[in-house]
């Protein structure tokens, strides 16, 4: 209890007064202001272990807007939700995401990399297929939404689309109403190569052609891999598409190096994409 009046200190807002009306006002004043009333005390237990306070306001936040329940609460902390999604960000978009939580404007605000996928039950290098992959997906949905991030809706399972003669099938279709698209998922079990590539993005065109109605914002394509890497990802539509994205999925908790990697490899990618802006601002 001490500590948690250290980190959320609320006694000391209503320190010298008398009037017990007044000290019950401010508590509850201070208390609204500070804390989130969403959240159970089990909620509160679990944010007194992150030690940074900025990070420790988002979880409250996010947790208090995303009606996360204690176990998604823990899960989102171990994924190290905050690091990864705030490594290309500054200073004042830190605060911001402390005290609002994750705001969705544009594509790319809904594409997490990497995705955690322990609770499909696979373990490390075990051998497993495409199918095995989005059957323990659909058995978690529920947990896959949440890894997913804010605003998806399931859609459909191994979805046709057909072209003249030929039929095509989509492993996975969501809806994102934050955005309001559809989001298209191609599953694969190894490393990306150009070929997924260009097959997501023949997918996402077929859709924006046959499906997407008018009142819809253009579709998005995710390639889920065990395993990219830059040069295929430079040399592709994908290093300047803002529609086409791949993720690399896993199944563990990232470790630190893995998580330091991945931070500086998001503030490289910050600062090409600052450098291009300002460069065509120059040209103009």
């Amino acid at each position: 209890m001490r500590q948690f009046y250290s980190l959320f200190p609320i006694s000391h807002a209503v320190r010298g007064k008398s009037d017990n009306s007044l000290i019950n006002n401010t508590k509850t004043h201070y208390l609204q202001s500070i804390l989130r009333q969403e959240l159970s005390w089990t909620h509160y237990r679990l944010l007194l272990k992150v030690t940074d306070e900025t990070e420790r306001m988002f979880y409250m936040n996010e947790a208090a807007n995303s009606n996360w329940t204690t176990r998604q609460l823990e899960r989102q902390i171990n994924t190290e939700l905050f690091k990864i999604i705030t490594a290309s960000k500054n200073k004042e978009e830190i605060l911001r995401l402390a005290n609002t939580g994750i705001t969705v404007s544009k594509p790319k605000d809904i594409i997490k990399d990497p995705l955690v996928l322990e609770f499909t039950g696979f373990k490390l290098n075990t051998k497993i297929y495409e199918t095995d992959l989005e059957q323990a997906l659909i058995d978690k949905l529920q947990d896959f939404l949440l890894e997913l991030g804010k605003g998806f809706s399931f859609i459909a399972r191994q979805q046709r689309i057909s072209h003249e003669n030929d039929h095509y099938f989509i492993d996975l279709v969501f809806y994102n109403y934050l955005l309001k698209c559809f989001v298209l998922i191609d599953l694969k079990v190894g490393k990306l190569t150009f070929q997924d590539i260009g097959q997501i993005d023949s997918y996402v065109r077929l859709y924006e052609e046959k499906i997407r109605q008018q009142n819809d914002n253009p579709t998005i394509g995710l390639i889920l891999c065990a395993e990219k890497n830059e040069t295929t990802i430079k040399y592709s539509l994908l290093n300047d598409n803002k529609q086409i994205f791949a993720s690399k999925y896993q199944f563990y908790f990232p470790t630190e190096k893995e998580l330091i990697e991945k931070i500086e490899q998001e503030r490289e990618f910050y600062e090409r994409e600052k450098k291009m802006n300002t460069d065509q601002k120059n040209k103009k």
